[in-house]
């Protein structure tokens, strides 16, 4: 301060606000410098991200994936060109407001303005921040409404399947073919490591056909359960004394997983789906050994504990 303490005070505005708009100088150009190279550092990444995680992209959800599972569902399918669509519409919002506050920051500044606007409504903007978002929310609702209804139920299906949640195993019941069973987690000493997963395969899967529009019809004979796959977006409730349907159709052969993500007791945890999608000729010759397999051997009677009486 004492070096311009001789100097008239308007030589040292002048000075200083010079000096801060070379600081100013300097910073514009290193936040440049950091965007250009953050855009080469993000696109490397997407890059490796992709190819490393090509493989993840499967119904069986591996350590450290990032994204969803690969869709084997129409109703799938929407829910994802749905999730990308409100993606692109989120960036888009977040990189404006960004760059509207840099504006302001730098075009406002006390330095360019030492007067500040006095003013205190705009018609104008105050119609533009009302109007703008109630715009963005039709644009959101309309697909969200018709994906919502798509996914409801469907209409004249191929075929239906009853759940019935149990502590802690599930029953399948194909009404039109007579036959039903139950599906119990695969002990953990009984897995065979090639072939299967803990905590995820099962006993007797529940099998479908490839490419059939399938009614779900799902309730429970206790607690309060939740029927949910996720590569094919199915995700209900069952509740005892009332039945809710909901649909699916899987159009890839494989088997894709999912679990009861309700808390429903101490084996919550043993209550995996597995859901195995075969061809219609193949689906026709399980159905036929079904129908002598759980009509000759009647399913067993599992208590909590673990124990089997038969």
């Amino acid at each position: 301060m004492r070096a311009f303490s001789g100097l008239p005070s308007a030589v040292c505005l002048v000075t200083l606000e010079a000096a801060w708009d070379g600081v100013m100088r300097v910073e514009m150009e290193q936040l440049k410098h950091f965007v250009v190279n953050a855009g080469r550092s993000l696109g490397l990444s997407l890059a490796i991200f992709m190819v490393t995680t090509s493989g993840a992209m499967a119904s069986l959800a591996t350590p450290w994936q990032l994204g969803v599972q690969e869709p084997v569902s129409p109703v799938a399918v929407r829910i994802h060109e749905f999730h990308d669509y409100l993606l692109v519409l989120i960036t888009i919002i977040t990189l404006f407001v960004l760059g509207l506050m840099v504006y302001v920051c730098i075009r406002f500044r006390a330095a360019r303005n030492p007067t500040p606007s006095r003013t205190t409504h705009n018609t104008l903007i105050e119609i533009l921040w009302t109007v703008v978002p109630v715009i963005i929310l039709v644009i959101v609702a309309v697909p969200a409404f018709k994906t919502l209804y798509y996914g409801d139920r469907t209409y004249e299906p191929d075929m239906t399947i009853k759940v019935t949640a149990n502590q802690w195993y599930w029953t399948y019941e194909y009404p039109d073919q007579d036959i039903a069973f139950d599906s119990y987690m695969i002990p953990k000493e009984e897995i065979d490591p090639a072939t299967q997963t803990y905590l995820l395969s099962v006993d007797n899967p529940l099998v479908v056909p490839v490419g059939k529009k399938i009614q779900i019809l799902v309730t429970s004979n206790d607690v309060m359960h939740s029927f949910f796959v996720p590569s094919a977006v199915v995700q209900i409730y069952g509740m005892i004394g009332r039945i809710n349907e909901t649909w699916m159709q899987i159009d890839k052969e494989g088997t894709v997983f999912g679990q009861c993500n309700q808390i429903c007791g101490l084996h919550h945890s043993a209550m995996p789906i597995a859901v195995k999608a075969v061809s219609p000729e193949a689906y026709a010759t399980w159905l036929a050994e079904a129908k002598i397999k759980f009509a000759a051997a009647p399913a067993p009677i599992r208590v909590a504990d673990g124990a089997v009486n038969e």
